[in-house]
């Protein structure tokens, strides 16, 4: 993943809020590489994170793929259809076209990360501003990691790759050593 953010969309209402959705639905948006992950692996993620045959509570909390090409919308039609069949009931996943996405409020956002106050201080000399925590590939990776998915030693072997400053990787690899006693 190079970014991941979450927010709210699909719906009709400007600039919602948690407490003023209107018609949106919670989401999440994904940044990503189609060299080193397909879409077809993203969409394998999404089935296996949830119960796509649960009946949303509301429209808040409602399954959503969003497509941005066609390519895109046959394919999750595609995997929905699998799903059902696999299933042996409905899917309530919906597969709509994407429009726009608004960005949740702060607290929201890396939200495993904040629990994990040695890695947050880390990340946050790295990236001092709350836009750039939100926009770095490496609280994505570690927000990923403290919430269960991904290892530190894959994130060990690909930090020099994330355009840090030396000292920054130092100082993450110690975090990380630390967090994992």
């Amino acid at each position: 993943m190079i970014r991941t953010r979450v927010g709210y969309a699909g719906g009709t209402k400007s600039d919602p809020t948690y407490r003023d959705l209107g018609n949106h639905s919670e989401t999440i948006q994904i940044d990503y590489d189609p060299d080193r992950i397909s879409y077809q692996d993203l969409l394998k993620v999404f089935w296996n994170s949830h119960s796509p045959s649960s009946r949303p509570w509301s429209r808040q909390y409602a399954s959503l793929i969003f497509y941005h090409d066609e390519e895109q919308k046959r394919l999750a039609e595609e995997t929905r259809a699998r799903e059902a069949a696999e299933h042996g009931s409905q899917i309530y996943t919906e597969i709509v076209p994407f429009s726009r996405f608004y960005l949740a409020e702060d607290y929201h956002q890396k939200y495993r990360l904040q629990q994990v106050p040695e890695l947050l201080a880390v990340v946050r000399t790295a990236y001092p501003t709350h836009e750039g925590l939100v926009n770095s590939t490496l609280a994505a990776r570690l927000n990923g990691v403290a919430g269960g998915y991904g290892t530190v030693e894959a994130l060990r072997a690909e930090i020099e790759t994330l355009d840090l400053p030396p000292a920054a990787v130092d100082q993450i690899r110690a975090a990380l050593e630390e967090w994992e006693r």
